[in-house]
């Protein structure tokens, strides 16, 4: 594969400053906001400068107990043609759980949540990615996630358990080192270890982010400037392999043009810095350059056993454990810390108010500054069923079956039953007077 150079991730906010940036060799976009047969203006110009555009994942759940959807994966492999991208990217998380697996109902995170490092959970994911490989008709990179919490009895370590994925599949590593700085700061795992166990050839390129500290944990936020350690990771890690590609990711609070080239070119810096401590001896492995493994197995794979359906189940059911204890208020699994799974909670929660409110701008309009606090209080027990678009259309049911608060004023909730009848349908509700007449008659007999 060829070498990608220094990227961005392109977001419409920030479109125009990407495409007047420059050394800007490629952009990741986030697959699932992408409609194939209509690209944003901006990529499709980006594309014929010759800047490579690599669709990014976030909804497959390679990490989880089911294997993977047979849809999810034709839109992914869909856009990579489009696009004619080198490779997809997707992580290793889990996204969903409940369902058939463990006769229980489904549960949507709405977030990248870890997979439990044992032995049971490496089996389902290599089985995982196998499906996802075959159906892609490019190579898959899976992603090391960002963790504020861990799993009880886990068996290996970060590094071990991308080094099996690695060497038993041949899949793709994509990097983030600011991930690495998180999982250090939250879970006390040490980014140098991590980097040390990694198959560094196996690297198809690394993710650069900021965050924010509060209360002695680290949110990757992807809305703040990246600090110095994740930059010092970068450094440690440039210092070991030449990444094919290094890209800033911003997702919030996007700032001027000048200060994301700043960042750009402070990444830059970083990998120079690496790249000049690198031993001079060709031997080594610190001195190879990462290269993209063969897809086909290696011999040592070829007998791996693939995970059974008991083994799914086991895992199913953990996942489904904690997940429910994230998003529907039942109780903590044992052996997981309570603090932090309540902050994890939290975070879960503020993360689909957000959401919403991009996905269905009109309520916070509609609703102001009790926007956000409405939503949290019908969030706690309630988990998504179905994405943001449905869980903001529950959330105005749930609004308008609730009686209406002291002092609240009749005309918001004349809009927002106006705002939920306009997008419940399966078709936008007819503008013309007639229809419209019709309605309000209907309206003012049901009332009798």
């Amino acid at each position: 594969m060829a070498r990608l150079g220094t990227g961005i991730g392109w977001r419409p906010e920030i479109a125009d400053a990407v495409e007047g940036m420059p050394g800007i060799d490629w952009v990741e976009a986030v697959s699932e906001n992408l409609c194939p047969g209509h690209l944003p203006d901006s990529l499709l110009r980006l594309r014929e400068r010759g800047v490579t555009v690599v669709p990014h994942g976030v909804s497959l759940g390679l990490g989880g107990a089911e294997r993977p959807d047979a849809g999810r994966l034709a839109a992914l492999a869909e856009r990579a043609r489009v696009l004619g991208s080198p490779l997809v990217t997707e992580h290793i998380a889990f996204v969903r759980a409940g369902g058939a697996l463990t006769a229980s109902p489904p549960l949507e995170a709405g977030h990248l949540l870890p997979v439990p490092r044992t032995r049971d959970a490496l089996d389902v994911l290599c089985e995982n990615v196998r499906i996802a490989q075959d159906a892609l008709p490019v190579p898959l990179a899976v992603e090391n996630i960002a963790a504020l919490v861990s799993w009880p009895d886990e068996e290996l370590t970060e590094g071990q358990f991308l080094y099996e994925l690695a060497d038993r599949t041949g899949v793709r590593l994509l990097i983030d080192v600011a991930n690495l700085h998180t999982n250090h700061v939250n879970l006390g795992a040490d980014p140098a270890d991590a980097l040390a166990e990694l198959p560094l050839e196996a690297i198809a390129y690394v993710h650069v982010a900021g965050g924010f500290e509060r209360d002695g944990v680290w949110h990757d936020s992807h809305a703040h400037p990246v600090p110095r350690p994740v930059l010092d990771i970068l450094t440690d890690l440039a210092s070991r392999v030449a990444p094919p590609g290094v890209l800033l990711e911003r997702d919030e609070n996007f700032p001027d043009g000048d200060e994301l080239r700043g960042e750009v070119e402070a990444i830059r810096v970083a990998v120079e810095k690496g790249r000049a401590s690198r031993p001079a001896a060709t031997g080594g492995r610190a001195s190879r350059t990462a290269a993209t493994p063969d897809r086909a197995p290696h011999p040592s794979r070829s007998g791996s056993a693939s995970a059974d359906d008991a083994v799914r189940q086991r895992l199913g059911l953990a996942q489904a454990a904690l997940l429910s204890a994230l998003v529907a208020g039942t109780p903590v699994p044992e052996g997981f810390d309570r603090v932090r799974t309540g902050v994890q909670a939290r975070a879960l929660a503020g993360k689909r108010a957000d959401v919403v409110g991009k996905v269905a701008p009109e309520l916070p309009v509609i609703l102001g500054a009790r926007y956000r606090p409405a939503f949290l209080a019908y969030a706690q027990g309630r988990p998504m069923t179905g994405g943001y678009r449905r869980d903001a259309l529950d959330f105005v049911a749930h609004l308008l079956r609730t009686a209406p608060g002291e002092g609240e004023d009749p005309g918001v909730r004349r809009e927002l039953r106006e705002w939920w009848l306009e997008r419940s349908g399966p078709v936008p509700r007819s503008t013309r007077p007639g229809v419209r007449l019709a309605r309000a008659t209907r309206r003012v007999l049901l009332r009798r």
